[in-house]
């Protein structure tokens, strides 16, 4: 199966984004497969504490993928750059210290995350009934951090050459990997939440490995010995895409760890309705999520290319796509929300009816709202693409403000129910500052670049 590396600087930008973006989101598609069997796995065999102590890792889980993805994209964009230029040579070293950072990263991060656990834990109190299942979980998924880096860095290279069918089929892979070890583990061997992480962590191995295969046979990326003599301007040139991205995700997780502090506080039901549409939150994000990646290398290559005429033209075919989709998503969601939320759930009558009640309030309120989400996602990676990730940091720190602040007001004045705005709350406050940021970036780019 040969890779397929594409130029993102020729051809009908929404035709190109869509295409691209297609294949990601297929890809996505299978990763949040398997993130919703292990949820139904656990929460059906296993119960509704388990389901919630999955909830009270999620948050803590997050902020060290978010970290991670954000080091990845931001070396990412360098490649897509260097690629859209033709410079292979470039491309090459870029690819080699972008390697060692991220592995000098993921030691740091698994050791921090070994560290922090406990602690974290203790300071927004969890409950005790779910501490045991939630420390375990998070203390084998941070010992597999190495491997979480490892899939995502080799993911951004092939998306940086416009390769989205190998992180497609890695995830397929995957997918069906981790989904037979979920059973296996879990029904089978019984081994419980401890389990369920081993089976996603080695569902990712094998599709570094399948990444790793792939990536060997491309000529354009046979490294030598002399890719890997990084030297410090490389490296600060790496870290200053990839460093304000990964503080950028990492403060949005802080701000979800407090609105999970504030959702611990209302009881295991609650948390375990919350947690429940959690998990379908990756499906309600997929696409934008897709989108996003979508044109972060769109922007890279043809800025790389000298080509900012094609920015306009993309950003507005990526705006008009994600709108759609984000109310196509939304219908879906709201038709056949309870019943996709009941496939988590598992108790008494009583305690199902009550738990999918609280599921499926927040699932319509977040539905209701997504294009806003789509919005954030596409701008985020638009500017992103075009080299400036310091602005994004502020949408990230703005989403934090506005996430922190409803979280800990909205309940005093609405009841439990007022936690289900804090998300829709950060999603608007960091689209103020990204729109304001997106026409601050293109006024800087050349008058008339070429198309």
């Amino acid at each position: 199966m040969a890779v397929r590396i594409k130029s993102m600087t020729e051809g009908r930008p929404s035709s190109i984004i869509l295409s691209f973006a297609l294949s990601l989101m297929a890809g996505n598609i299978f990763q949040q497969l398997y993130t919703v069997v292990d949820t139904m796995v656990v929460g059906k065999v296993l119960g509704v504490d388990a389901l919630a102590a999955l909830g009270a890792a999620e948050w803590m889980n997050w902020m060290m993928l978010g970290i991670i993805q954000g080091f990845t994209q931001g070396f990412g964009i360098m490649m897509a750059k260097e690629f859209g230029a033709g410079k292979h040579d470039a491309l090459r070293r870029s690819v080699a210290g972008a390697v060692l950072l991220s592995a000098a990263a993921a030691l740091l991060l698994a050791g921090a995350g070994q560290a922090m656990a406990a602690p974290l834990l203790r300071l927004l109190q969890t409950p005790q009934d779910i501490w045991d299942g939630t420390l375990l979980y998070l203390r084998m998924m941070f010992i597999g951090i190495p491997i979480v880096m490892l899939y995502n860095l080799l993911a951004c290279i092939l998306r940086a050459l416009g390769d989205g069918k190998t992180p497609l089929n890695a995830m397929i892979v995957a997918s069906v990997v981790n989904i037979a070890l979920d059973l296996l583990f879990v029904i089978v061997f019984r081994w419980g939440i401890a389990g369920a992480a081993a089976a996603t962590l080695i569902a990712q191995l094998v599709s570094s490995l399948f990444c790793i295969w792939h990536i060997r046979r491309l000529e354009l990326l046979r490294l030598g010995r002399s890719d890997f003599r990084i030297t410090a301007r490389l490296a600060g040139a790496l870290l200053y895409l990839g460093f304000p991205m990964a503080f950028q995700n990492a403060i949005i997780a802080v701000g979800g760890m407090i609105v999970q502090a504030v959702v611990n506080g209302f009881g295991v039901i609650f948390i375990a309705g919350f947690t429940a549409t959690n998990k379908l939150y990756g499906l309600l994000e997929i696409a934008a999520t897709s989108y996003g990646y979508a044109m972060v290398t769109y922007m890279g290559q043809n800025m790389g290319a000298g080509k900012t005429a094609r920015i306009h033209s993309g950003m507005r075919a990526a705006v008009a796509i994600a709108l759609v989709t984000s109310v196509i998503i939304a219908a879906f969601m709201l038709l056949l929300g309870k019943p996709l939320l009941g496939l988590f759930i598992s108790g008494s009558p009583e305690t199902v009816e009550e738990t999918l009640g609280i599921a499926y309030h927040y699932l319509a309120i977040m539905s209701v709202c997504l294009p806003v989400l789509y919005i954030l996602h596409v701008t985020r990676a638009a500017i992103q693409g075009m080299g400036n990730t310091l602005l994004p940091m502020l949408s990230g720190i703005a989403e934090f403000l506005m996430r922190t602040a409803s979280a800990l007001l909205l309940p005093v004045f609405m009841g439990e129910n007022g936690i289900f705005y804090a998300e829709i709350m950060a999603w608007a406050g960091a689209d103020v500052i990204l729109v304001i940021s997106y026409f601050i970036v293109v006024r800087k780019l050349p008058a008339c670049g070429r198309r």
